[in-house]
């Protein structure tokens, strides 16, 4: 009866292959969030999408609604306090009481973070209520092979000075593994801070939520919509149509996932970069969380240094073949696949070394037919 009731436990706590926490063995509970299906609109009456006005510079995330405190448990607000004043720069994502993950983009030129700050548990960053705590940097981990200039390896890790304690307004988020099939999660949603148009007399962040879909990177990266600079590391979300994304100030926010089977979510991915905002074929582009799951045990210290294999050489991919046009309405795309509504050309490392081997291997059966002869 005892291992019935441990068993029982271990079923409602959530995952636990993949993931690693030390919050009473759980990961990617929102105990305060109310049912999204009714709060998260992704149409207005007239059918299409409601996109929110936002200041210049200010963070937004286009196309969303509010939340209440404790509905998003595990995003984090990066803030760095310089001379006129404490300013958020970018979100990240709690996945350890010690650990925030984030986007490298977030301290490129940052110089000396000593003086920048972390704010967990928080929903409006100019009252962030008792529930949240405030944390310094200890230590920063920025991917060694980022690329400013594509946005490989966009993704960095921070070591808090003290562990947080979770709560049901601070909750850790789920890293899935590669046993996770990511493209196979239908709920979405994506998380940013925006200037609210109620704040009075300064600006005044506050977090909005909205809802997206996963869409095939093959199809996001075909040549009508980011012709091939969207990298195998990344995940593409939004909808075809636009008028739902993240904007200016959002990145490294999280883009989490409902799990098919249970109630809790997984944090697939941070919000990298995009062409614009909310634009029709220019959805939002996401560091994939899974595809950094051995770096960051290795930064964390749960895995040995030689575990984390380097990536292989980038190479340049051929341009897209061209697209068939088309009469029927973009709106049509949410619906299909990738090989029916695009032409794509996609090239893997896989297959790139195969070649490689081969032409060695004609190369030496060369050289022994000479010596042969």
């Amino acid at each position: 009866m005892a291992l019935l009731w441990l068993l029982l436990l271990l079923a409602l706590a959530g995952p636990v292959g993949g993931t690693w926490d030390s919050c009473r063995g759980t990961c990617g509970l929102r105990p305060m969030a109310f049912d999204h299906s009714s709060v998260v609109p992704e149409y207005s009456q007239d059918g299409d999408y409601e996109p929110l006005s936002s200041s210049e510079g200010t963070s937004q995330s286009t196309g969303g609604t509010g939340v209440h405190p404790g509905a998003w448990p595990g995003v984090i607000s990066i803030q760095a306090t310089l001379e006129n004043g404490t300013w958020h720069m970018c979100s990240g994502a709690l996945i350890d009481p010690q650990w925030v993950v984030t986007v490298a983009q977030c301290f490129r030129g940052a110089g000396d973070i000593s003086r920048w700050e972390v704010v967990i548990g928080a929903t409006d960053l100019s009252q962030p209520g008792p529930e949240a705590e405030l944390r310094h940097i200890q230590t920063l981990q920025v991917h060694k092979y980022y690329n400013p200039s594509t946005a490989r390896n966009n993704i960095a890790l921070v070591q808090l000075d003290q562990p947080v304690e979770c709560s049901d307004y601070i909750q850790l988020g789920c890293v899935p593994d590669s046993s996770l099939a990511v493209a196979e999660l239908k709920t979405c949603y994506i998380a940013g801070w925006r200037a609210s148009p109620e704040s009075a007399p300064g600006p005044r962040l506050v977090l909005q939520e909205a809802k997206v879909r996963l869409i095939d990177v093959q199809l996001c990266n075909s040549s009508r919509w980011y012709g091939g600079a969207v990298h195998p590391q990344e995940l593409c979300a939004g909808y075809p149509r636009g008028g739902i994304d993240t904007c200016q100030g959002d990145s490294g926010g999280p883009l989490v996932c409902k799990d098919n089977a249970g109630d809790y979510f997984w944090l697939v991915g941070l919000t990298s970069w995009g062409k614009g905002c909310a634009g029709a074929k220019r959805p939002g582009v996401f560091t994939s969380i899974q595809h950094f799951h051995t770096w960051i045990q290795v930064q964390m210290g749960l895995l040995p240094p030689e575990a984390d294999v380097p990536p292989p050489e980038p190479f340049p991919a051929p341009a897209p073949e061209p697209e068939a046009e088309s009469d029927s309405d973009t709106s049509d795309l949410e619906e299909s696949s990738a090989g029916d509504s695009e032409d794509y050309t996609v090239i893997s490392y896989r297959h790139r070394i195969l070649g490689q081997f081969l032409k060695l291997l004609l190369e030496l059966l060369q050289f022994l037919k000479g010596e042969e002869a």
